[in-house]
């Protein structure tokens, strides 16, 4: 295989890459605390010898998370939480601790405060909270602080990554933050509301078709290479 076919082969592998990921976005764009990915294309370039022009071949494998903040709507749930600003919720899941945006939270038979799946959201130490039933109204401030018949029980702690590099997508709306978390000093909690997901499906509806595009280009010009060394096997034939 040619150099010019090896070129075109690793653009249709990173449009194929583009493409699943604008399709991910897309089917998570009603999906509470999403964050979009991006996919960073990146150019190597091989000098192939003093009297050659040098190979230049792209890739596409690395994806990067969109961390600006999706829009809040208010729900008026005593247990739905939303974060204005920087900082992260804390749930214990069965691989260890994670960090998310979703703030869709409820108490279980047991009174811990869970997400949908069933993990336990934690406060700022890494402990459960427990929320009492048939005490009163419970109130959560934007600190997080907990507070049941106005007595304060807990803080739902706010947490950042302590080397965002280091924040590695799990699954869905769970990060890993493998160097680590601190204290969110910023972060200011809104009881009542929930953060929807930051894809814009317009525009990302918009680049699947240019990437769509863009790979039948490059398909066509594969298969006029390909007709081409065809033609010449056969020539010498």
């Amino acid at each position: 295989m040619d150099n010019a076919s090896y070129t075109a082969l690793t653009r249709q592998s990173g449009l194929m890459n583009e493409m699943q990921v604008l399709a991910n976005n897309i089917a998570n764009a009603s999906t509470t605390g999403f964050r979009a990915e991006e996919v960073l294309f990146s150019e190597h370039v091989k000098a192939l010898g003093p009297d050659s022009a040098s190979l230049s071949m792209a890739t596409a494998n690395v994806r990067d998370t969109v961390m600006t903040q999706g829009s809040l709507t208010q729900t008026g749930g005593t247990f739905d939480l939303a974060i204005e600003g920087d900082g992260f919720f804390l749930v214990e899941t069965p691989n260890g601790q994670r960090l998310t945006r979703a703030g869709a939270f409820g108490p279980n038979e047991n009174g811990d405060l869970v997400t949908p799946d069933g993990y336990p959201v934690l406060d700022a130490g890494g402990a459960p909270l427990f929320v009492p039933q048939g005490v009163g109204r419970v109130g959560i401030g934007s600190d997080g602080t907990v507070s049941a018949g106005g007595q304060p029980i807990g803080q739902v702690g706010i947490v950042m990554p302590t080397d965002p590099n280091q924040m590695v997508r799990e699954s869905g709306v769970l990060f890993d933050a493998q160097g680590g978390f601190e204290p969110a000093p910023d972060g200011r909690m809104l009881q009542g509301y929930l953060e929807e997901s930051n894809v814009n499906p317009i525009l990302q509806v918009s680049r699947m078709i240019e990437v769509q595009r863009a790979y039948e280009m490059g398909q066509g010009f594969l298969d006029k290479e390909h007709e081409r060394i065809r033609g010449v096997i056969q020539s010498i034939r």
